[in-house]
């Protein structure tokens, strides 16, 4: 089993590798916007995540029970505690915002700020402090996604709590992402402890959804190809290239390829909705590429 002492990865290894699963985790993160594009018209926000956590969890469990270490309770319910931030808080907090009318472009925004936060608490929890060009790449790259997102952004009406919650929400994912970094009793194998996540999910968004009344699915070819997606990309690539990366390299590294997932967002609105593209997200992508440059060399 990968264990901690990964992060201690060979030069030459990690030359290579490094590039290629920041490439996935912004593809894999970034794409979470066509899911909900494809499905939220749909279905409520409930119903949307519990299906999406539910299929993801059922399809995982099979490998999870037959493949890796036998799952011993204490593990599971350190893992289930990890899938309440890092899926249900995390997911959840931000859909709650969107509907309580907080404009997406400033959701949006404050979610992709989620590697600041782990820059910040990195080095108090793990002793992981970054130098000051990593400090300065940080500063570029939030400049670059703030290019990106400003057209789009606004404050809106929504009560002060909704506002509270989206940062709430960014903060909890963040502490999670420090946290499990740090626990080496944490480390079983990622499909595992993904299973585990997205089934804790499936049981909260559950509740909410009955709560509101709703659980069954619509019967539509678009709610169909969202969960699709949002189940192998959003989840399978996302969630996992995100988990294996934490065992390997350090924190605030991994967490600085989010960066460059609203201008990758911004492409994929492009290519499959024709949404427009304007000079200053190719700026903004070309400031923030240059932000995570700095950041991940050190």
């Amino acid at each position: 089993m990968t264990d901690l002492s990964l992060s201690s990865t060979d030069p030459t290894r990690s030359r290579f590798l490094w590039p290629l699963m920041a490439t996935l985790l912004v593809i894999g993160w970034s794409s979470g916007f066509v899911g909900v594009r494809y499905a939220s018209e749909q279905a409520s926000v409930a119903v949307l995540l519990f299906w999406r956590t539910l299929l993801s969890g059922v399809l995982l469990l099979p490998f999870a029970l037959a493949f890796g270490p036998r799952m011993r309770l204490r593990a599971v319910m350190s893992q289930v505690g990890f899938g309440v931030m890092a899926v249900f808080i995390y997911l959840g907090g931000f859909a709650v915002a969107i509907e309580q009318r907080v404009p997406t472009g400033l959701v949006a925004l404050i979610s992709d700020l989620v590697p600041l936060a782990i820059a910040v608490m990195a080095q108090p929890l793990l002793g992981e402090r970054l130098t000051g060009r990593q400090w300065l790449g940080t500063a570029i790259a939030v400049a670059g996604v703030l290019i990106v997102s400003f057209d789009s952004l606004s404050f809106g009406t929504a009560p002060l709590w909704a506002y509270g919650l989206t940062i709430a929400s960014m903060m909890v994912f963040a502490f999670a992402s420090v946290l499990r970094r740090g626990r080496e009793t944490l480390n079983m194998p990622v499909h595992q402890s993904l299973c585990i996540h997205t089934l804790t999910g499936a049981v909260l968004f559950g509740i909410c959804a009955l709560a509101q009344g709703e659980i069954a699915p619509p019967m539509t070819r678009e709610f169909a190809i969202g969960m699709v997606w949002l189940v192998l990309i959003s989840t399978f690539a996302a969630y996992s290239v995100y988990y294996t990366m934490l065992r390997m390299f350090p924190v605030a590294k991994v967490s600085a390829a989010i960066y460059l997932s609203p201008p990758v967002t911004m492409l994929w609105a492009w290519a499959l909705f024709a949404e427009p593209l304007t000079p200053a997200m190719f700026l903004g992508l070309a400031v923030t590429l240059v932000g995570v440059w700095l950041t991940s060399r050190g």
